[in-house]
C-alpha cells in the first residue's frame, strides 16, 4: 500500500519556516509587529475598507464579535445546526440562546426562507455559515436582517477566498465576518482567526476585549521608548490575542492565498470530471461565476451507490485514504438536543445530507498521483449510473 493519504494537511513551505525563525530571533513572540502587519495585509487582501483583528481562533472571534454587537442573556441568535459546535456555543458563552433552522439542501448553507419564521421578539442576530467554502445567499439574509433590525455575523471559517456577487466574503455589508486559520483551513497558522468588520465601534470593542479588556495594546506599552507602563482595565475581557509566531506564518500563507485557491479549484474540477457518472451527488456550485473557496469537497452517496456512507469511509481507510464527515449536525449531539429539545425530524435536510455526506481529501499538497488513487478507490466502491453490478473489491 502507498503511504496514507490524509483528509487534509497544511501547506507549509520554507517561507513560513524562515518567517518563524526571524520572529523567534526578534525577541517578540506574543502579539506585536507581525500581528499588526498580518492584520493590515489581510484587510488589504479583502479590499482595504475594513478593520481586521487577529485572534487565537475563529471560536474566539465569533465570541468577540457577538459580544461586541451586544448579544447578552436571554437574547436569541439564529443559525444552522449544520456546523461545528463553536458557532452555537459562543452564543451560550454570553447567556443567549441559539435558534436553529434547517439548511438549503442545494447549498448546505442556512435556508434564508426558514429564518423569518424563527424570529421572535428576543431575536438579535443571525450567524450564517458559509459551508465548505460556499457562500450563503447573502442578499436574502441581509434583506431580512435590515427589515427586522437584526445584526449579521458571518461564520466565514471555510470562506477564504469565497465571493458573493463578485465581492469577497469579509467585504460584504454585514456587521462582522470571522475567519479560521486552523491547520486544515485554506490559510493555516495552526491555530488562529481573524475578525473583520466595517464598523469602527465593533472593531474597537473587539480590540479591547481580546486582551483582558485593557485599554492599550501590550505591543505599544512594551516597545515605547518613554515610560508607558500605565493602562486601564475598562471591561472584563478575554485572552484571545494571536501570537507573532502564528502571524508570521499567516503573512506568508496570505501571499500564497490565490495560488492555493487555484490548486484547490483544480483538484475539485478533477474530482467532478472523474466522478460525475457515479451514483453520488457532487458538491454544490456557486451561481454567477462566484468563487467557492473549496475548503471541503463533500460528496453524497445515493441509496443506489451500493455502499453505505459508514462502510465507504471504512473501506477508504483500509485502502490508505482518509475521509471525514462535515458535520454531525448539532441537533444529534447530546448537549444541544437535550438543552433545546431538538428533534432530527425538525431538520430533515441537514439530517439527509449528514447521512450521505463524505468529505474527500482536498489540500494543496495533494499530488496528481494521490488524487488518482483517491478517484480510483471511489470508483471501485461506488456503482456507476445505470449499472446494476456490485462495486468491485479494491
Amino acid at each position: 500500500m502507498n503511504d496514507f493519504i490524509p483528509f487534509a494537511i497544511p501547506d507549509i513551505g520554507e517561507e513560513e519556516i524562515a518567517a518563524v525563525s526571524e520572529t523567534l530571533r526578534s525577541g517578540w513572540l506574543t502579539t506585536g509587529p507581525k500581528t499588526r502587519q498580518f492584520e493590515e495585509e489581510f484587510a488589504a487582501f479583502l479590499g482595504g475598507d475594513v478593520y481586521a483583528l487577529a485572534v487565537n481562533s475563529a471560536t474566539a472571534g465569533l465570541h468577540l464579535a457577538a459580544e461586541a454587537i451586544g448579544i447578552g442573556p436571554g437574547d436569541e441568535v439564529i443559525t444552522t445546526p449544520h456546523t461545528f459546535t463553536a458557532t452555537a456555543e459562543i452564543v451560550r458563552y454570553l447567556g443567549a440562546h441559539p435558534v436553529f433552522v434547517d439548511i438549503d439542501p442545494n447549498t448546505f448553507c442556512i435556508d434564508p426562507g426558514k429564518i423569518e419564521d424563527a424570529i421572535t421578539p428576543r431575536t438579535r442576530a443571525i450567524i450564517p455559515v458559509h459551508y465548505g467554502g460556499m457562500c450563503c445567499d447573502m442578499d436574502a439574509i441581509l434583506d431580512l436582517a435590515r427589515r427586522r433590525n437584526l445584526k449579521v455575523i458571518e461564520d466565514a471559517a471555510h470562506a477564504l477566498p469565497t465571493t458573493w456577487k463578485g465581492k469577497l466574503v469579509g467585504a460584504l455589508e454585514t456587521d462582522a465576518a470571522v475567519f479560521s486559520f486552523y491547520a486544515t483551513k485554506t490559510l493555516a497558522t495552526g491555530e488562529g482567526g481573524m475578525v473583520v468588520t466595517r464598523n469602527r465601534d465593533i472593531a474597537e470593542r473587539v480590540k479591547v476585549m481580546r486582551l483582558h479588556g485593557i485599554s492599550r495594546d501590550a505591543f505599544d506599552r512594551y516597545r515605547s521608548r518613554k515610560p508607558a507602563w500605565q493602562y486601564e482595565v475598562i471591561a472584563p475581557g478575554f485572552k484571545y490575542n494571536l501570537t507573532d509566531v502564528a502571524s508570521a506564518i499567516g503573512i506568508e500563507q496570505l501571499k500564497k492565498a490565490r495560488q492555493f485557491h487555484r490548486r484547490r479549484r483544480e483538484i475539485a474540477a478533477r474530482y467532478d470530471a472523474e466522478m460525475r457518472d457515479l451514483e453520488l451527488i457532487l458538491p454544490p456550485r456557486p451561481a454567477d461565476n462566484d468563487a467557492h473557496a473549496w475548503h471541503l469537497y463533500v460528496i453524497q452517496l445515493l441509496d443506489s451507490a451500493g455502499i453505505s456512507r459508514d462502510e465507504f469511509i471504512e473501506r477508504m481507510a483500509e485502502n490508505g485514504i482518509g475521509c471525514s464527515v462535515h458535520y454531525i449536525p448539532l441537533h444529534l449531539h447530546p448537549y444541544w438536543s437535550a438543552t433545546y429539545n431538538l428533534r432530527p425530524a425538525d431538520y430533515p435536510h441537514s439530517l439527509s445530507v449528514y447521512q450521505r455526506a463524505v468529505s474527500l481529501p482536498l489540500y494543496t499538497r495533494l499530488s496528481h498521483q494521490q488524487q488518482e488513487q483517491v478517484i480510483r478507490c471511489v470508483r471501485s466502491l461506488v456503482r456507476a449510473r445505470n449499472k446494476t453490478s456490485a462495486p468491485c473489491a479494491v
